[in-house]
């Protein structure tokens, strides 16, 4: 449970899970390839298809995944869970997957090389609406979180077994670095369009 001023929290594991299993299921097998690891979902991407970085149109288009999305019991008014209905864009997930079929071609192509997840599977808002990130969290609550999403980390690594580690952004290389300890991950800009260097 979370305090102000955190208010709503998604978590699209439970809500959109077919959506995240059909991920699971269809890219997640192979050992030694490079685990990009971002932080958390998007209240535009993830939060709506239960993929990382799933913004809507490449997730459906591109990953092939279009699945039913049910709702949070407890949702924000002006962050309306509408899975694939969603007419909104997550830019951070847009940048990811349109790299990916640039570079790549196809999704079985990218996930020959890559697989993606986030640390932290949930989502966080604030009365207004606001994103928090798990890193804002109060103390208490971020231990509690990061001790959950460290577990789940580790297992992944130890099924994939990646031949490299990279964090998109900050904060992903540095819990991936606590977590698994070890000084050997790497990071790329996070694709925000919070960032003017990623806007660039």
């Amino acid at each position: 449970s979370f305090q102000e001023p955190v208010e709503y929290v998604y978590n699209p594991l439970e809500y959109a899970w077919k959506s995240h299993k059909s991920y699971l299921e269809k890219y997640g097998e192979g050992e030694g390839r490079v685990l990009l690891i971002g932080m958390n979902p998007g209240p535009w991407g993830m939060a709506q298809t239960g993929v990382p970085f799933g913004e809507v149109d490449h997730v459906r288009r591109f990953l092939e995944i279009n699945e039913q999305v049910a709702q949070p019991t407890h949702m924000h008014p002006k962050r309306p869970i509408l899975g694939f209905d969603s007419t909104r864009s997550e830019v951070s997930g847009r940048r990811v997957w349109e790299w990916a079929k640039e570079r790549y071609g196809t999704a079985e192509n990218f996930f020959s090389d890559f697989f993606v997840l986030n640390y932290c599977p949930l989502c966080f808002m604030e009365e207004g609406g606001k994103n928090r990130t798990p890193d804002k969290l109060k103390p208490e609550e971020r231990d509690a979180v990061f001790e959950v999403c460290d577990i789940a980390l580790r297992k992944f690594v130890s099924v994939l077994e990646p031949a490299k580690i990279i964090g998109i952004g900050g904060f992903a290389k540095k819990r991936a670095m606590k977590t698994l300890e070890r000084d050997d991950i790497e990071t790329i800009l996070h694709p925000s369009p919070a960032s003017p260097m990623a806007n660039r």
